[in-house]
């Protein structure tokens, strides 16, 4: 069943007991490289460093005493699985989280140190999702989908409720797509609340499985994935993403490791604030399509700051 913006005022007051609101800067030196009226939501705040926690919270106080034999399963490159850890050590869960081999060793230790048992399984997310759900299947553990799940789609929407109220007159979001439940949340809240609002995904080059889905109005899947970006690195498209994506998103465009790369580099300089590559998408888009952003006022949100010293130090040598 797909969210509601109904379903978002809902999560709000949910985690509102759980989770602070996190800044909208307007950093003026940003906006005029931009050549726009620029907004930057710091989702890279949270308390697991992205936005993602907030689905998290609201699953576990929605299902409440329910998942107390059960415990939380969920399938990451780290984000994901943070929110999932993070909302299970909330409320007192038992966590399994699997990722793939290769996963960011930031994200890894984070999740563990937030009590859950990490699986590292897999050649990239989809076979570590694999092994989650079999995993699942065995032991009645709640599997926390990251994409098809309604909960989690409503309770990341509330970025961007918080963004509207502060800023009612926006006229262009971008939001970064890895599966596509920020952009799904996105959508939902700006064309309930002002249908002329713009918003425009943002993907990966190396990753564009919802890129192509989203245009030939199907559900595709690519055979790899080339990014540095683990949150944009997915190699399918989900359903309910989808439903929501085709009925609501506007567009869906495609950046290059490099313009990711360089947005960190201009987030840094422009507002002190640290961006994983991921983070930076929005903000990428921004320097690649001027003619989405330029003299408007827009809204770049910084989705995930979970980038490792290693990546910032090549981010900033690039």
């Amino acid at each position: 069943m797909e969210p509601t913006i109904h379903d978002v005022f809902l999560a709000r007051q949910r985690i509102a007991p759980y989770l602070k609101r996190t800044p909208l800067l307007h950093p003026a030196a940003l906006g005029r490289r931009l050549g726009s009226d620029a907004y930057v939501k710091c989702e890279n705040l949270q308390p697991v460093g992205a936005f993602k926690v907030r689905g998290g919270i609201n699953l576990a106080a929605a299902e409440g005493a329910s998942l107390k034999q059960r415990g939380l399963t969920a399938a990451s490159t780290g984000n994901h699985g943070q929110s999932v850890a993070y909302a299970a050590a909330t409320f007192g869960l038992r966590a399994t989280i699997f990722a793939p081999a290769g996963a960011n060793p930031l994200k890894v230790a984070a999740m563990e140190a937030l009590g859950a048992e990490v699986r590292l399984v897999g050649r990239d997310f989809d076979e570590a999702r694999e092994a989650c759900e079999r995993f699942a299947a065995d032991t009645g553990a709640r599997y926390v989908h990251s994409m098809n799940e309604p909960l989690l789609i409503a309770g990341v929407a509330t970025a961007y409720l918080e963004a509207l109220e502060e800023v009612p007159d926006l006229e262009v979001i971008l939001v970064p797509i890895g599966g596509g439940s920020g952009a799904s949340g996105a959508s939902i809240v700006a064309k309930s609340l002002n249908p002329r609002l713009r918003v425009v995904g943002v993907q990966a080059e190396g990753a564009p499985a919802v890129y192509r889905s989203f245009h030939s109005r199907r559900l595709e899947s690519t055979e790899r994935v080339e990014t540095i970006a683990e949150g944009l690195a997915t190699r399918v498209a989900f359903e309910l993403p989808l439903s929501i994506l085709w009925r609501y998103l506007d567009d869906v465009v495609l950046v290059s490791d490099a313009e990711l790369q360089a947005a960190m580099r201009l987030l840094l300089e422009t507002t002190h604030t640290v961006a994983e590559a991921a983070g930076a998408a929005a903000t990428a888009a921004a320097m690649r399509y001027p003619e989405l952003v330029t003299g408007r006022k827009v809204l770049l949100p910084i989705s995930g700051g979970n980038a490792t010293l290693e990546q910032l130090r090549t981010a900033l040598t690039e």
